[in-house]
């Protein structure tokens, strides 16, 4: 049986169960973090959750490490103790792609010539370079931010303008501007990856990490809106009318009525704005919600079925099969 394959946000939900054959396994991506003495942990950490959750939906993307400019541990700005894996040296730059210098509030914005060399190599042998909270000062200090837009907290910003006249420093939570890329706050920093694995991995997997993760909105308004969810007010209506009728699930006419639309409108919603129809959205939303019910309660498979608008047991196994590969019975359950 050809398998069918998940639309629109619907993809990134379920990235993680598709158990997709492997084709071209893409290239990892080497990326290291530097701690500095007083480094914002915070934003250490959404940068870093990032990474490691595109690895649990697609395992091997990024490998991570961690580095300091010498041997030993370093505080974080909550006081919390790390010791990095290694010390940075030259050698090291040429295992790593990416390369993210962890400042903090408290960071002293102090550099010494070997630092500035090592920016300065990085950037000569093609690594790229990010900067969180006041990271880009010192990438500023090394003359590799010169041409690039870049973000700075804002206690940091004149700072930074003083010392690299060349550089554009913008007032926005993140930038990404080519192989650069900067953030001036914790959530500036999970944004600016969600962004970058985005753009070198695609949409669906950004989703299915916001999935995981299941960060609340509101909580990043003032740092970004929500503009990865293109959908407009009333096709956010009918697909609330969906999630809230899936045992019973309502026609298209009905669902038109109720949106205030007519049939042909809705279609075209739907098309436009989640690249699929009505009808297919909802059937993907219903074996979503099966595919949750079978692995975390305890409901038998016939339960399941009902609860999710399923006809017959067999039309069920068929529409389970075809989007994830296997039959509802052969499900892992995660409840004990």
């Amino acid at each position: 049986m050809e398998r069918r394959q998940f639309s629109g946000g619907m993809q990134g939900k379920n990235l993680r169960y598709l158990n997709e054959a492997p084709g071209q396994t893409p290239q990892k991506i080497r990326t290291g973090f530097l701690l500095l003495e007083h480094f914002s942990l915070p934003a250490f950490t959404q940068a870093l959750d990032t990474l490691i959750t595109a690895n649990l939906l697609r395992p091997g993307l990024f490998s991570t490490s961690t580095f300091g400019l010498s041997e030993g541990e370093i505080v974080s700005d909550l006081g919390l103790v790390i010791r990095p894996e290694a010390r940075l040296e030259a050698s090291a730059l040429s295992e790593l792609d990416l390369l993210v210098i962890c400042g903090g509030y408290r960071t002293a914005l102090t550099a010494s010539d070997e630092f500035l060399h090592l920016l300065k190599a990085a950037s000569q042998q093609g690594v790229s370079l990010a900067g969180l909270w006041n990271g880009a000062w010192f990438l500023g200090k090394a003359g590799v931010l010169d041409g690039y837009r870049c973000a700075i907290h804002p206690e940091h910003r004149p700072a930074l303008a003083e010392i690299a006249k060349a550089t554009q420093v913008s007032s926005e939570p993140y930038v990404i501007d080519r192989d650069r890329l900067t953030a001036s706050s914790p959530s500036g920093a999970f944004h600016m990856a969600l962004d970058w694995i985005k753009s070198v991995h695609g949409k669906a997997l950004v989703e299915g990490i916001e999935d995981i993760l299941a960060f609340e909105e509101s909580r990043y308004r003032r740092v970004k809106p929500v503009t990865h969810i293109s959908v407009s007010a009333p096709l956010r209506e009918v697909v609330k009318l969906m999630e809230a009728n899936l045992e019973d699930p309502l026609a298209l006419d009905q669902l038109a009525v109720y949106a205030g639309r007519s049939r042909r409108q809705l279609e075209r919603l739907f098309r436009e704005q989640l690249g699929t129809t009505p009808q297919r959205y909802y059937l993907e939303l219903r074996i979503t919600e099966a595919r949750r019910l079978l692995q975390h309660t305890e409901m038998s498979q016939v339960e399941v079925l009902v609860a999710c608008g399923f006809v017959s047991p067999s039309h069920f196994s068929k529409c389970y099969s075809a989007f994830f590969g296997y039959r509802p019975s052969r499900e892992t359950r995660r409840v004990k």
